[in-house]
């Protein structure tokens, strides 16, 4: 069977989605999956170090399967994500994005802070796309502890100082591992 490509895209302003992001790439990779981990980065356009190279079209392109991730902005997507997927319009023409499967993670402050409106809102654009869209829903046991079966989320406190633990990891792992089967029976 060939290697499932992943591509986890996603916005981080204060490090939680980052740490989402590097959970979901050690589990793809874990599985036998060939991982680009790509930040959109902060509010400027100059990298950090350390920090995961920037999207770009091919990225998506290349992939079998697209982990978007972004923050809460008032039940809405982070505008920096919002501007890297509005810029994939000539790869969305030609039919690049459609077909490949698709799965959004999030965070907020509070336990109802928007988490499921930005999942929704990320989702129209891979409609879009012509996507196809691989939520958990409750296919796991571990999701009717999160409570999220739109993808994967945290909630972090008004302070950003609730780590992320063991039950938002565990979602995580059941996104990717969830994505990456379906992908592979997609392709079989």
């Amino acid at each position: 069977m060939p290697t499932t490509k992943v591509t986890i895209v996603y916005y981080s302003q204060s490090g939680t989605v980052a740490t989402m992001a590097s959970r979901l790439a050690q589990t793809a990779e874990a599985q036998g999956a060939e991982v680009r981990l790509r930040s959109v980065g902060r509010d400027n356009d100059e990298p950090v170090e350390g920090e995961p190279q920037r999207p770009t079209p091919d990225d998506i392109v290349w992939a079998d399967v697209v982990l978007l991730g972004s923050p809460t902005r008032y039940g809405n997507i982070a505008g920096r994500l919002k501007v890297f997927l509005d810029s994939l319009g000539a790869q969305w023409g030609t039919g690049q994005l459609a077909d490949k499967v698709y799965a959004g993670f999030t965070s907020s402050q509070t336990l109802h802070g928007g988490q499921e409106t930005t999942l929704l809102a990320l989702y129209n654009t891979v409609i879009h796309f012509g996507g196809i869209l691989v939520t958990p829903g409750y296919t796991d046991g571990s999701k009717f502890v999160d409570g999220n079966p739109y993808g994967a989320s945290h909630v972090t406190g008004a302070a950003n100082d609730i780590p992320v633990g063991d039950v938002t990891n565990t979602a995580l792992d059941h996104l990717v591992t969830r994505a990456i089967s379906i992908s592979r029976r997609l392709n079989a």
